[in-house]
């Protein structure tokens, strides 16, 4: 995955959120859609409503609010799965 990329909230959409423990439930409006995802995937769908990023940014911002590994594997592979993912959603997409 190319660390140039940015990835924004598709702007069409409005997002609402409900927290459950370490999971967020998240209503897309446009698709009728709900989805829980896991502490990564929230922090990063979270931050990416705030503003557009780059693979590099959430990196570095998502470094100090979690360990370097998650779950017993590394960062980095997880959030270009978690990116995959959320695009394939509509959830986010390419700038």
């Amino acid at each position: 995955m190319a660390s140039n990329i940015k990835w924004k909230v598709i702007s069409d959409q409005a997002l609402h959120f409900c927290s459950w423990g370490d999971e967020l439930i998240v209503y897309n409006n446009l698709s009728g859609d709900t989805h829980l995802l896991g502490l990564v995937a929230a922090q990063i769908l979270l931050r990416l409503q705030h503003a557009p990023s780059d693979f590099i940014s959430l990196v570095e911002s998502l470094t100090s609010l979690l360990p370097s590994e998650v779950m017993g594997e590394p960062l980095e592979p997880q959030l270009v799965n978690i990116l995959e993912d959320l695009n394939a959603l509509a959830l986010i997409e390419r700038t």
